[in-house]
């Protein structure tokens, strides 16, 4: 099925989670030539002409299994069946297209991945988040590529909802900007810390680019959930930095540090606090519910 949306305005989104077409073929039977073969030296009233067959193969059979296997080589990535599709924001020569591939049936990515990625459904946006909603959510799966201006700015690979292999990065003149390698959502050379001997619980990940730490940072608790996450830039912690409670997820404080690397730099200070059950106790400037002491 093609699904195409047409923007008619710059905020709106054009997007196609099935655009995938596959060429037609027409396949020609075999045939038979007949060839006149010249006639045996004999009598004038007995010699009659012999006609010979030379059949042609046939190989119509194996061309339209040797298309299908290509075909549905095409529709695989690293063992998993896959979509295309493509979200499309702005209009003229500004604007900017994604195209992605996604899992052509759900699986959950890996609790230990720092980021997942998915196509949301319902925003028709391309989203990163800790966690996703299976019912509107399309796990990226396969190649990714942005467009602006119909220039390639950045492309690379999915592996169920992480980065994956070598991504690129390029700037309007179509230069080479950066380079990363990740391993199923992790930078190839990231420290990976354990809790064990045996390396089955994982402690921490700490994101190294090119001999310094530069990526999303997590560490979990010993029962595997998030403990921490947030990022690193040239080095520098930057953004909003999470803590979470030990059970399901919750968020439990948030700090604010600069935005990027090149910016200001100030003490961390607690944006915002939440309680067990996930209520807002405690926002910066706004509000203040936590219990007096």
């Amino acid at each position: 099925m093609l699904l195409v949306w047409q923007s008619t305005s710059c905020s709106q989104r054009n997007y196609n989670v099935d655009a995938e077409t596959a060429p037609t073929t027409s396949a020609k039977g075999g045939l038979f030539k007949k060839k006149l073969v010249e006639p045996v030296a004999a009598p004038v009233d007995t010699a009659r002409p012999s006609l010979a067959t030379t059949p042609v193969v046939d190989t119509t059979q194996q061309d339209v299994k040797k298309r299908k296997k290509q075909k549905k080589s095409k529709k695989l990535f690293l063992g998993y069946r896959i979509r295309k599709g493509y979200v499309k924001s702005g209009k003229g020569p500004n604007a900017t297209i994604e195209k992605f591939s996604y899992l052509a049936q759900y699986v959950e990515p890996s609790m230990y991945a720092p980021a997942k990625y998915f196509y949301d459904t319902k925003s028709h946006r391309i989203k990163k988040a800790r966690t996703i909603d299976p019912k509107r959510a399309r796990v990226l799966h396969g190649p990714y590529k942005k467009m602006i201006g119909g220039k390639v700015v950045a492309e690379g690979y999915f592996y169920i909802g992480t980065r994956h292999l070598r991504w690129e990065s390029y700037n309007k003149q179509g230069i080479l900007t950066s380079k990363s390698h990740f391993e199923k959502g992790f930078p190839r050379d990231a420290i990976v810390n354990y809790y064990d001997g045996a390396q089955t619980k994982m402690k921490e990940v700490i994101p190294y680019v090119n001999n310094r730490i530069e990526g999303d940072y997590v560490m979990f608790h010993q029962n595997g959930l998030l403990a921490w996450e947030g990022q690193f830039e040239k080095g520098k912690r930057v953004g909003v930095w999470i803590e979470f409670y030990n059970f399901r997820n919750r968020k439990h404080y948030e700090y604010q540090y600069p935005e990027t690397a090149d910016d200001q730099p100030f003490e961390a200070f607690l944006l915002k606090e939440y309680d067990r059950n996930g209520n807002l106790i405690y926002e910066k400037g706004k509000l203040d519910k936590r219990p007096k002491m």
